[in-house]
Parts: structure tokens; C-alpha cells; sequence
């Protein structure tokens, strides 16, 4: 199946309305790092509700993602919001160093090609351009829950899944030094008990593109 039937069949497969994880700690991460008048790269912006909220305190955003139905899904929810539809493998029909920031809350692990991904990233961003992304968590207690537990593990690594890559906080910082940015800082979401049980903690990282 080409990569774009692949993502339009799983959107439509997901019922419209699901809150994305942890959505008030996300958003509040993502307005402390962006400001008023920048112009803001929502990437896999699904159904559009952190583009309003960036809509909202007064940033210029434009939504992207894969496929049409998320695209459709966000402007239905709120109207007036800028979209734009990129190749899953391609080159984006994005100018280079045209964005303040670029937001990617839970995308990157649903990537494949991830140098290619990183680096239209890079381009679109201006020099000290700010990364804000989130993804799951995999530090060591989700890690020794997975172990201890085969029925966790088994669902956890179903090869079905649309979660192509697993990230510890130390695999995402070197990932995202290696593609040329700097200042990188990152924090967990959730709590250790949270790992535990199974409910999944957030990381969240915030960097900066370098000038060259």
C-alpha cells in the first residue's frame, strides 16, 4: 500500500474527537516557547487543537500532516486554519528558513525515514529557529515494565502498530544534535508511578536550529 493510502486508512479508522496525550502540559510547554506574531510550523498537526490554541495567543501557523483527513478534521473544528498537505517521502512544498518554530507533538515516532524528516525540518526553520516536539517516553522503568510484564510487551511491540521508533531522553538529544541544532533541552512528562503502570510518560524537547 503506498505510504499515502496507508496514513488517509488509519485517520479514517480513528473515531473524530480523541484528545491527544496529555494536552494541557503539552499546550502549556508549547506557549512558553512561542511567541506573539511568529510564524509557527504545526508538523502532523492532526485534528488541529494545539494550532488553535497557537492561533489563539496570536502566532501565524500553518497545519501540515500526511493526509487529507486530519487536514479536513482541523479545519471542520476550527475554521480558518491554514493547511497544507506534505508528502509522507518527499520534499515538502515549504520555502527554506520560513518559520519561527516548528511544533511536532507525538509525530517523530511515527516516522520511517527520520534523517530525511529531520533534515526538510532543519530547511523549513530559520537559524535559531525553535524544535518543540513531544514523543513517548522509554526510559528505564517503561523498559523494566515491558520486561516483567510478556502480555505488556506483547502489545506494546505489535508489529501493527503505526509506532515505528522507540526514544530515550539520551537517543532523542543525540538524534537531534546530530541534525544541527543546539540548546537542546528536554524533561519527562508523568510521573514513575505512571511508568509503572503502564500509563506512559511524555518527553517533551525544545532546541534550537544552529546558524550553519
Amino acid at each position: 500500500m503506498p505510504a499515502r493510502e496507508y496514513h488517509e486508512a488509519l485517520w479514517e479508522s480513528l473515531p473524530p474527537g480523541l484528545d491527544p496525550p496529555r494536552p494541557a502540559a503539552r499546550e502549556r510547554f508549547l506557549l512558553a516557547h512561542v511567541h506573539t506574531g511568529e510564524r509557527v510550523l504545526d508538523l502532523g498537526c492532526g485534528e488541529g487543537s494545539f494550532a488553535a490554541a497557537l492561533t489563539r495567543a496570536g502566532a501565524q501557523v500553518l497545519c501540515a500532516d500526511v493526509a487529507e483527513e486530519p487536514l479536513r478534521r482541523a479545519r471542520a473544528a476550527n475554521p480558518g486554519l491554514e493547511t497544507t498537505l506534505i508528502e509522507p517521502e518527499g520534499d515538502w512544498p515549504l520555502a527554506d528558513a520560513s518559520f519561527d518554530a516548528v511544533w511536532a507533538g507525538e509525530v517523530i515516532e511515527h516516522v520511517a525515514d527520520v534523517a530525511r524528516w529531520l533534515s526538510e525540518l532543519r530547511r523549513v526553520l530559520r537559524p535559531h529557529g525553535a524544535l518543540l516536539l513531544s514523543t513517548p517516553a522509554h526510559g528505564g522503568l517503561e523498559l523494566l515494565r515491558l520486561a516483567l510484564s510478556p502480555r505488556a510487551r506483547e502489545q506494546h511491540l505489535d508489529p501493527r502498530s503505526d509506532h515505528l521508533r522507540l526514544y530515550t531522553a539520551s537517543a532523542l538529544h543525540a538524534l537531534i544534535a546530530d541534525f544541527g541544532f543546539e540548546q537542546i533541552e528536554l524533561r519527562v512528562l508523568g510521573s514513575r508511578i505512571d511508568a509503572l503502570r503502564g500509563e506512559g510518560r511524555t518527553l517533551l524537547l525544545s532546541a534550537l536550529r544552529s546558524r550553519f
